[in-house]
This record gives structure tokens, C-alpha cells and sequence, in this order.
């Protein structure tokens, strides 16, 4: 038997101050998503008697909640989405680069996530590509693997996307390989500049045509 800590071990512990303390501000998901991860493998989820036909050993397998965020039920896909990704890398350096969303439009996006969820993509792919592309900078076509995250280290609403980005591209022509500085992919500032004039352009855009309501709110 396994004596390491696990997620769901904090949450029984911790989990019905942490609600209490924050009741009436936490979404719906989350309280569902928390009570999976406790519940998972216990008793409460029901589950079965394994025995030995030779032996007569037997001891009983509770079940699991299969829930897609509890890393019990998720370890082995993870370890093999991980797998494949390594397969795909170069033998290059690689560059982490996060996109997050301000406060006022995570605010936003809780109530409207398939549709800003996939803004933020696209924008932070396009910044990303376009700034690559041009010749002041990498002048370099660049590969992007792109991971959303909607919560942050303290299990709020915090939607940001991290991308692993290798340290250089192919050329317009694709015939050669430009390779990046060392220790230095793209300038932060013009990412922001070009990745926060896309995003809201898009996002009025949005609300112009009623796809997102326009939210009134007093912070």
C-alpha cells in the first residue's frame, strides 16, 4: 500500500473548510470536480470483491470516479499523452510562454467558456506565429503546442494557456532550419501588444454580434 499523499487526501482533510470558507463563490464544476477527486476509490462510489480462484485471497476494489481532472483516473492517459508529445520533439531548446486572461474577462469567460476559451487560443497562436514570422524578430514559421488551463494554483477561475515552443523555425521557403537565441525566443512586450489588440478586437467583435453578452459589473 502506497503511504504518498494524494489529491484526494488533501481534499477530505481540507476540503470542507476551504468551501465553507469560500461558499457562494465557487462554480458549480469545481465543487463537482472536488467531490469526485474525494470520493474516488472509497467506499462512497460503491465497488466490488476481486478474489483468488486458486488461493481464496480476496480484498475488495472500490470504484473510480472517472472524473477527468482526478489524477488517479487520469495518470496512466497522462503519462502516455506524454509519451507521444516527447516523440514529437526536436532536438532543440524548447521556450515556455503563458497567455493569461485579466480578472474583468475571466469574469467573462466563466459564463461563456467554449467560445472565449477558443478566442484565447486562437489569439495567443496567432501572436505567436505572426511575431515568429517576421523578420525583425525570428523571421522563422514556428511549431506551437498549446495547453489550456482554467484553474489556477489556488483552485480558482484562472484561464491562461501555456505553450511549449521550440527554439527556432523553418524558413519561408522551408528549406533550412533558423535557430533562436540561446537564451531568447520573442520580445515580451510586443507579444502583449499584438496578443492584447487581437483578442479584444475579436472579443467586441463578439459582443457587436450578441455572441457574448456585454456584462455590467461594478469592479
Amino acid at each position: 500500500m502506497s503511504a504518498s499523499l494524494e489529491l484526494g487526501d488533501i481534499f477530505r482533510v481540507a476540503g470542507p473548510a476551504w468551501r465553507s470558507a469560500h461558499a457562494g463563490r465557487l462554480p458549480l464544476q469545481q465543487l463537482k470536480v472536488m467531490s469526485a477527486i474525494e470520493h474516488c476509490r472509497t467506499a462512497a462510489l460503491g465497488g466490488h470483491v476481486a478474489a483468488c480462484g486458486d488461493c481464496g485471497h480476496w480484498r475488495i476494489a472500490y470504484n473510480s470516479c472517472r472524473n477527468r481532472h482526478c489524477p488517479r483516473c487520469q495518470g496512466n492517459a497522462a503519462r502516455t499523452w506524454l509519451a507521444e508529445r516527447e516523440a514529437d520533439l526536436l532536438p532543440v531548446g524548447y521556450f515556455h510562454v503563458v497567455f493569461t486572461l485579466p480578472a474583468r474577462i475571466a469574469d467573462i469567460a466563466l459564463q461563456n467558456k467554449a467560445v472565449l476559451y477558443t478566442l484565447l487560443f486562437q489569439a495567443a497562436s496567432e501572436t505567436m506565429m505572426t511575431i515568429a514570422a517576421d523578420p525583425r524578430h525570428l523571421g522563422a514559421r514556428i511549431g506551437i503546442t498549446a495547453v489550456l488551463h482554467s484553474w489556477g494554483s489556488a483552485l480558482t477561475h484562472h484561464p491562461h494557456v501555456h505553450m511549449i515552443v521550440p527554439g527556432g523555425g523553418l524558413s519561408s521557403d522551408g528549406r533550412r532550419w533558423i535557430s533562436s537565441r540561446p537564451a531568447f525566443l520573442l520580445p515580451v512586450r510586443v507579444l502583449g501588444k499584438l496578443f492584447r489588440r487581437l483578442f479584444l478586437t475579436r472579443l467586441r467583435a463578439l459582443f457587436d454580434a450578441e455572441v457574448v453578452p456585454i456584462f455590467r459589473t461594478g469592479r
